[in-house]
């Protein structure tokens, strides 16, 4: 079995998402469908069979996130001493040669990847280019739309 790195804060959100669809979502759930049976016939009933639908999504979710917490390599992130070195975890501040802008990234695990909060995937094209370079460093990420430089400008462990 092939433990997923996630970083100790994405492990903390995905237990409590976990929570929450064990003490909130769920119970609700239960009490939809039995108001729903109250109805009678559930052949024709619809607010059975969208609670149903939504307890087969939940409890699917459930057994995913229970997966994936109790197979991850957690990492706490603060406690590495890669120096300047960019490494799983590394909050990477990088500068668009092309855009002349800089960006900030945190490499996470894939399971925890979101662009919204800055958080790219260890397995995504701009992580794999960083993984191993060095604050000061020109690295060339190889994308679809064709080929991107970044100037590494700094890296930090937080």
């Amino acid at each position: 079995m092939t433990r997923h790195p996630l970083t100790k804060e994405g492990a903390e959100r995905l237990r409590e998402e976990l929570a929450q669809l064990k003490k909130v979502d769920r119970p609700k759930i239960i009490a939809a469908i039995a108001e729903a049976r109250a109805h009678g016939d559930l052949k024709e009933n619809a607010e059975y069979h969208a609670a149903r639908e939504q307890q087969g999504f939940t409890e699917g979710r459930i057994q995913h996130l229970e997966a994936t917490i109790s197979g991850a390599q957690v990492i706490d992130v603060s406690t590495l001493n890669a120096g300047s070195r960019v490494v799983f975890g590394a909050t990477v501040t990088l500068y668009d040669e092309e855009n002349e802008g800089e960006t900030t990234y945190q490499i996470v695990g894939d399971l925890e990847a979101d662009i919204k909060h800055n958080r790219i995937a260890v397995s995504s094209p701009i992580a794999r280019a960083l993984i191993g370079q060095e604050e000061g460093d020109v690295v060339v990420v190889r994308a679809p739309a064709g080929d991107r430089e970044y100037k590494i400008i700094g890296v930090k462990y937080i």
